[in-house]
């Protein structure tokens, strides 16, 4: 640019510039400053910006103990009602852009205990169990009755329930009692796993599961997929055709629920067990049934073997394993 200037002075700017090769648009823009090459104008602060004293007195003020919480504009106001300006809100903004992290919500957040997810297994029948209590209406607005059920995660099967006017940790303890007794169980081999209800986290309840070997987990807080076969097994309770919505008394509820699961157990054919009966898998019988079903499908691939594009049918494989919560791949470290 000093060139085209000098040649200026003698030919003109147009001419110069013409010369040179350098548009005239370029050449005004880099010596509008009285002169001054573009390049030392951007190098020099602008004059309205603050020292790098006032900034870091500013980046002082948004870091301390008073301000370190506060968005912006709650500092800005503060410190104008405390007769005070240090800058523009934008300012502030700009300098916290500049600070690696902190535009972020700068509120200190409640710091939560971590709670591990549930990685329950089970392989077969009677070594984990899932539990949960929910209400029934009545005919009484805002009375509610109260329905505690146990199911065998591996079979679905419904081993222990009942029916209450209320929720009662010593109830649950009852149940589980009883429910133990009649399925037999040994000490160490049963998991019961619930969610963090007051009956379900209750000393009373830990004190019977400790007294029978039983081992407890818990569900994460506000996490329901964590419990998911009771959660799906009260789903098919209510929206059962015959599920009347409300309960005129206790002793309906327990009638209803006496039908209902009879016929859960040994006759409602669940799709996550191979469409077997809970009962059915649950005692032993389902491979019998297995065995059955694929003669059959044989037998009719024999009649008809076009309409199966010669591949003989298999029956839905019986499950080998059920999990609560199955750890991925990268949780098992496999890359």
């Amino acid at each position: 640019m000093n060139a085209a200037q000098d040649l200026g002075r003698t030919v003109g700017i147009k001419s110069a510039c013409s010369a040179l090769s350098v548009p005239r648009a370029t050449f005004y823009r880099q010596t509008s400053n009285n002169g001054t090459p573009m390049e030392q104008v951007c190098s020099t602060a602008p004059p309205l910006a603050l020292m790098p004293a006032e900034k870091q007195a500013v980046i002082d003020v948004l870091h301390s103990e008073r301000f370190q919480d506060m968005a912006p504009h709650q500092i800005y106001t503060n410190l104008l009602d405390d007769g005070q300006y240090l800058c523009s809100v934008s300012t502030m903004y700009r300098f916290m852009r500049e600070i690696h992290g902190d535009i972020k919500e700068r509120r200190r957040q409640v710091q939560r205990p971590h709670y591990e997810k549930p990685e329950l297994l089970a392989t077969g029948p009677n070594q984990v169990y899932s539990w949960d209590i929910t209400k029934l209406k009545t005919s009484q607005k805002w009375t509610y009755l109260y329905l505690y059920v146990i199911i065998d995660i591996f079979s679905r099967y419904v081993v222990g329930w009942l029916v209450a006017p209320h929720e009662s940790s010593e109830l649950a303890k009852q149940l589980i009692e009883e429910t133990c007794i009649k399925q037999n169980i040994e000490p160490g081999t049963l998991t019961l796993h619930a969610d963090r209800g007051s009956s379900m986290k209750s000393k009373a309840v830990a004190q019977l599961l400790a007294d029978l070997g039983v081992t407890k987990t818990h569900s994460r807080p506000h996490v329901s997929n964590d419990n998911p076969y009771s959660e799906s097994q009260f789903k098919t309770l209510k929206y059962c055709p015959q599920f009347p919505g409300r309960f005129g008394s206790i002793e309906d509820a327990t009638a209803f629920c006496r039908f209902f699961f009879n016929w859960y157990n040994k006759h409602h054919h669940h799709s996550g067990i191979a469409m077997m009966t809970p009962e059915s898998l649950h005692y032993g019988h389902a491979q019998t049934i297995q065995k059955q079903r694929q003669e059959v499908l044989f037998e009719a691939f024999q009649r008809f073997p076009k309409r199966f594009k010669g591949i003989v049918p298999q029956p839905t494989p019986l499950p080998d394993a059920v999990w609560i919560n199955k750890p991925s791949a990268s949780d098992a470290g496999v890359h």
